[in-house]
């Protein structure tokens, strides 16, 4: 199977209002496939129907497969992993009763219950009650919960939102490992930072279209205006553009001592996605 995913024409429509419009996209196995956009543009959406959580007004889709109509069999969710906004934990159990727990459920070893913890960085938190954990160790325990069965796809609607920069790091540790065993793992995030690092593929959606879709790095040389900006010992700021004529121009200001920095003027993905639509990532 080439494709995890296949949407053509997705359309959603509710009480008359179109949250996706014409949508079109397929995720490839093993890759991370991010989907960008602003508050309101239909992130959330897109991944409640590829979850089988809500029906499409029009289109088709197919996640591992498996159409529209199989998606609230036992076998598919066996095969997915979901963290969202809607994703719930027993507050009253310690995380690693929850964790148990959903072992139990999806029939998965409980020795993978101390390598998830270890993963996910909450092994001195596991015998915590989670009504006492901070949000971000909650986050944790969801995402813990989401991989515990070892999915074949990962959907994951903001996974890093509510982490400090050292535990998202180690988030970001754990989702390269896991999809270097082989998972796919299907992301939203408004951490341009956390796309360009983790994603092979992003699609920007905005007002319920899709706006771009490829590789990060690629994306960011397709909306530069290839241009040099060096900082000199003297502190002078200079712009140059990368033609061959100036070659010889920066030639002389790195044999001459001069050069202090260079950088090329690749965007951001907020930048392009701001470019693009007037609106920014938040």
């Amino acid at each position: 199977m080439e494709n995890v995913i296949e949407v053509k024409s997705l359309r959603k429509t509710y009480h008359g209002n179109q949250a996706i419009a014409d949508v079109s996209f397929t995720v490839k196995q093993g890759e991370i496939f991010g989907l960008l956009g602003p508050s309101g543009s239909g992130k959330t959406t897109t991944i409640k129907i590829l979850t089988g959580e809500t029906d499409l007004s029009g289109g088709d889709i197919e996640v591992l497969g498996m159409e529209k109509r199989s998606m609230h069999t036992s076998h598919f969710k066996s095969q997915i992993g979901i963290l969202s906004d809607h994703s719930a934990l027993y507050e009253r159990l310690t995380v690693y009763d929850n964790l148990k727990l959903f072992c139990q459920l999806y029939n998965a070893p409980l020795k993978r219950m101390d390598t998830i913890l270890r993963e996910v960085n909450l092994e001195a938190e596991k015998k915590k009650t989670v009504a006492k954990l901070s949000k971000g160790m909650k986050q944790r325990v969801l995402l813990a919960k989401a991989l515990i069965h070892q999915p074949k796809l990962v959907f994951l609607d903001e996974p890093t939102s509510a982490l400090d920069p050292g535990n998202a790091a180690h988030i970001h540790r754990c989702l390269q490992k896991l999809n270097e065993a082989g998972t796919t793992i299907f992301l939203t995030t408004h951490n341009m930072e956390e796309a360009t690092l983790l994603c092979d593929r992003v699609a920007f959606l905005d007002k319920g279209r899709l706006q771009e879709l490829d590789n990060p790095n690629v994306l960011r040389y397709k909306y530069s205006t290839h241009r040099f900006h060096i900082e000199t010992m003297d502190g002078e700021q200079l712009v140059i553009a990368n033609e061959p004529q100036h070659a010889g121009d920066i030639a002389e200001l790195i044999a001459g001592g001069q050069v202090k920095s260079i950088n090329t003027d690749h965007p951001t993905l907020g930048q392009i996605f701001l470019k693009l639509t007037g609106k920014e990532l938040v």
